[in-house]
């Protein structure tokens, strides 16, 4: 145990020892008392005396330390008083909120309270004094203690005799604080004497800009004073130049111009008029004649300070050239319209207006041409958005589930529905009519497949209106373009739903004829008369007997264009009242291999939280959409705008993605392709891969049968789109969960392409 707490000052331990010894010294005496021997007292006597010189040497030497301290102490002291006295700023430090120590210069800074700033001044104290000082002239903001008794931020003060001081505050590693005063005078007359040389400068480039303007330029005070104009003002109102002085009145100028005959008097009473709807719009332009008639063309627009700026240009010759034009069309459309009344009445000048009007028809067909080339290029770019705001309709949809938002969702969605569908089918008859070879991609398919898709698609429309749809089974094989015939058949089985009253019945099926096939599209619905029979799979064209607002008539001409282009024959039966047959017919095809049909996809339910998605694609709007709706099922996803980016992702993570999805067409010259090109070389893996796009043409479909990747068209069909996900990694599962870097097309499942929407899954063959 320590009898003496080496924390206590030096004088008290000495003290404190000095009475222990005496103790000690008067217990060894007392020999009776303890029963000690003589040798044993002098030997405890010896041992005492040894500790007690130890004891006298360890508070001789704290002495001299502490003698040392305060020597230091004082030395340090005299050098930050001299310190202090020879800086070039004010300096005062706050120790626990009081003034401890500050310079000449921070003390006699403000004559006016000089002595009450002594030490032990409390932190906010002297902020008061500084507010109560007269020598202070203004502060750039309020000098006040915030937290901690300190200002909130520096401030610059003003002092008499033009003097500037910046105020800063800082707080040191012991939460004590300094303040700085520091002279900042000749830093603010120089900013003031280059601010206003800059004023003077600007205000000769303005009447300089004002000088050489083509047009009369004024401008007006708020008070309706004339500050400054130009030579061409004073040119175009013909005032004489010691008339147009700065201060004169608008209703002064405008009085002389009215004597001068630059405005008529009528124009004078439309003044105060033209005045309220500047001040109300912030602007006004008329044009306005004068006696002689001059048109002047007169522009006013209000000022930031109240005034308005007003800009006179003449126009009168324009005005003349322009009345002069008119008056010249009108005579020369009276003399074409007597010269076409003669022609009329002659043979040989109505064969010339005809070679006219046909040449004027070649270009229109031309024109037309060119329309129809322009749509088909130009589909990738209309799809692009059209799949963004599909992606994320349905995301929103999903969102919105048990909400009261659901109903509005839904409708939003069907009526989104409804312009996809038509934006569809003028991409469809542009392309249908464009001379581009890969317009339509004939391979063999299962007419069967086909027709089960339209079934189960349309299936929810027909229970929807009370009709009942029905299919029959069929094995043959065809020839046709999967796309253009799926839609096709599609739309056959959609209008023949739409035309049937509730209670009626549609029937799909096929037949054989003579080694063709007949594909035939029943309904027992309103039918078609004969007259309308002729022209009912002409664009727009619709039946005489059918209800306003139910269609635009694009859906059978459609269908007319694809089975003209694929060499199919295309015929319908009608009867009012009775119903209707539509057939297309077919070469039937052998099959001699089975057909490598898709899979029927499973519905979607199992969550992707374990899933990495790697997604690519070039379109923010898109993209965004595409990483919300994977989110939304659970992935996690990595966005990429470029090959190089997913490459980077890819090195990032340590590992290749579990699935890839990208656009076919990126910037520049990078492509999709290229990207599931690198990303497998990179990684040693075969990833999944699906390229959803806007091109259908046959070399891309040829890419992914050779590269093995799914093709799915823009707009993507989102109920579509999450079960071949499932499919593709299910079935990198079965393989082997991973594929080597040997792996290959043909290693995995055999490539397909996916129908755009609305459109079911469609085999290659």
């Amino acid at each position: 145990m320590n009898l003496i707490d080496p924390l206590e000052p030096p004088e008290l331990q000495l003290l404190r020892q000095t009475r222990i010894i005496e103790a000690l010294v008067r217990r060894a005496t007392r020999q009776n008392e303890v029963g000690q021997t003589a040798y044993s007292a002098f030997q405890s006597a010896i041992e005492l005396q040894s500790q007690v010189a130890a004891k006298t040497r360890d508070l001789e030497r704290a002495a001299d330390e502490l003698k040392s301290i305060r020597t230091e102490r004082e030395r340090t002291r005299k050098n930050l008083d001299e310190a202090m006295a020879v800086m070039g700023e004010g300096f005062a430090l706050f120790t626990e909120g009081q003034l401890d120590i500050c310079n000449d210069l921070f003390q006699h800074l403000l004559p006016d309270v000089a002595g009450e700033v002594v030490q032990g001044l409390p932190l906010p104290d002297y902020f008061d004094l500084m507010g109560r000082s007269r020598h202070v002239i203004s502060t750039d903001r309020q000098i006040s203690a915030g937290a901690r008794g300190a200002p909130s931020a520096s401030s610059v003060i003003e002092l008499t005799e033009d003097r500037w001081y910046q105020l800063s505050l800082q707080r040191t590693s012991l939460d004590n604080t300094v303040l700085l005063l520091t002279d900042i005078t000749a830093i603010v007359r120089q900013n003031r004497s280059e601010k206003e040389h800059l004023i003077d400068r600007q205000a000769d480039y303005l009447q300089a800009v004002f000088d050489n303007m083509t047009s009369g330029v004024c401008s007006f005070s708020g008070d309706g004073d004339l500050v400054m104009h130009n030579q061409q003002f004073r040119q175009l109102t013909g005032l004489p130049m010691t008339a147009l002085q700065k201060g004169m009145t608008l209703t002064r100028l405008l009085h002389l111009m009215t004597i001068r005959g630059f405005i008529s008097d009528h124009t004078l009473l439309e003044v105060d008029e033209w005045r309220r709807e500047l001040m109300r719009q912030g602007r006004l332009r008329r044009q306005v004649r004068s006696r002689a008639e001059q048109v002047i063309d007169l522009q006013a627009n209000r000022m930031p300070d109240g005034g308005f700026l007003v800009e006179l240009k003449d126009v009168t010759l324009e005005i003349r050239a322009t009345e002069t034009l008119e008056k010249r069309v009108k005579e020369r459309t009276s003399e074409l319209t007597d010269a076409n009344a003669r022609l009329t009445e002659q043979y040989e000048e109505k064969a010339r207006v005809e070679e006219e009007l046909r040449v004027a028809k070649e270009r229109a067909e031309a024109a037309v041409s060119s329309k129809t080339r322009f749509l088909a290029a130009a589909s990738h770019d209309l799809l692009q958005p059209i799949n963004a705001a599909k992606l994320l309709l349905a995301t929103l949809q999903t969102n919105a589930a048990q909400t009261e938002h659901a109903p509005m969702v839904g409708r939003l969605k069907g009526a989104f529905t409804s312009i996809e569908q038509l934006l569809h089918a003028l991409l469809d008859i542009s392309r249908l009519d464009s001379a581009d070879r890969d317009t339509v991609s004939p391979s063999t398919l299962s007419l069967g497949a086909i027709m089960r898709s339209v079934y189960e698609d349309q299936t929810p429309l027909a229970e929807e209106r009370g009709v009942r749809l029905q299919v029959s089974p069929c094995s043959a094989f065809v020839r046709s373009d999967p796309v253009y015939l799926l839609r096709s058949v599609q739309n056959l089985v959609v209008n023949a739903i739409q035309y049937t009253p509730g209670g009626g019945r549609v029937l799909l099926g096929c037949r054989r004829k003579a080694g063709r096939i007949v594909l035939q599209v029943w309904d027992t619905g309103i039918g078609i008369g004969a007259e309308d029979q002729t022209r009912i799979f002409e664009e727009f064209a619709r039946a005489g007997n059918v209800t306003p607002g139910s269609g635009v008539g694009l859906g059978l001409s459609i269908v007319e264009r694809t089975c003209r282009h694929l060499g199919h024959r295309l015929w319908m039966s009608s009867e009012i009242g009775v119903g209707s047959v539509f057939c297309i017919e077919f070469d039937e095809v052998q099959q001699e291999l089975p057909l490598d049909t898709a899979p029927a996809l499973p519905q979607a339910g199992e969550s992707l939280e374990n899933c990495i998605a790697l997604v690519v694609e070039n379109d923010e709007d898109v993209l965004y959409a595409t990483c919300q709706t994977l989110e939304t099922w659970g992935a996690s996803v990595l966005a990429a705008k470029s090959t190089q980016e997913a490459l980077a992702h890819m090195a990032d993570m340590g590992m290749p993605p579990d699935i890839l999805l990208v656009d076919y067409q990126l910037n520049g010259d990078d492509t999709g392709l290229r990207t599931i090109e690198a990303i497998r070389r990179d990684s040693a893996t075969h990833v999944p891969a699906i390229m959803i796009t806007a091109d259908r043409r046959e070399r891309l479909l040829r890419a992914g049968a050779e590269q093995d990747f799914a093709v799915m068209t823009k707009p993507v069909q989102v109920s579509r789109l999450r079960p071949l996900i499932e499919w593709k990694l299910r079935a990198r599962q079965e393989s082997g969960q991973k594929s080597g870097p040997n792996s290959g097309p043909g290693s995995g499942p055999a490539p397909k392409v996916f129908g755009d929407s609305p459109g079911p899954v469609a085999s290659l063959g």
